[in-house]
């Protein structure tokens, strides 16, 4: 079945820098497009990254644009968030997500909390 893990969360002081990883099984990794969300407390989960199969086609929400970098190892089935400049507003629960025939998959989620 398909599975995705997500890690690398933590705790950083605001201008620090974290990058998660999401390690991907039970499909086809390099055929399907991956994304990165969050949610904060008290809002709704907004995309925050994605990448297409081959990697050739990259999306950033405004907010994280030149800040925050998508990448994907598809021999390693794995997707990257790599976060610079990290700000107390970055603070959420960071989930990756692939649809995969048109039913959508979530991983459990990893916290990143960006705090003096």
């Amino acid at each position: 079945q398909v599975r995705l893990v997500e890690s690398g969360g933590g705790l950083v002081q605001p201008g620090g820098s974290l990058t998660l990883s999401c390690a991907a099984s039970g499909f086809s990794f390099r055929s399907y497009s991956m994304n990165w969300y969050r949610q904060a407390p008290g809002k709704e989960r907004e995309l925050v990254a994605s990448i297409s199969a081959g990697g050739s086609i990259i999306n950033y929400a405004d907010s994280v644009r030149e800040r925050f970098t998508i990448s994907r190892d598809n021999d390693e089935n794995s997707v990257y968030l790599q976060m610079n400049n990290l700000k107390p507003e970055d603070t959420a629960v960071y989930y990756c997500k692939t649809t995969v025939f048109r039913f959508d998959y979530w991983g459990q989620g990893t916290q990143v909390t960006v705090s003096p």
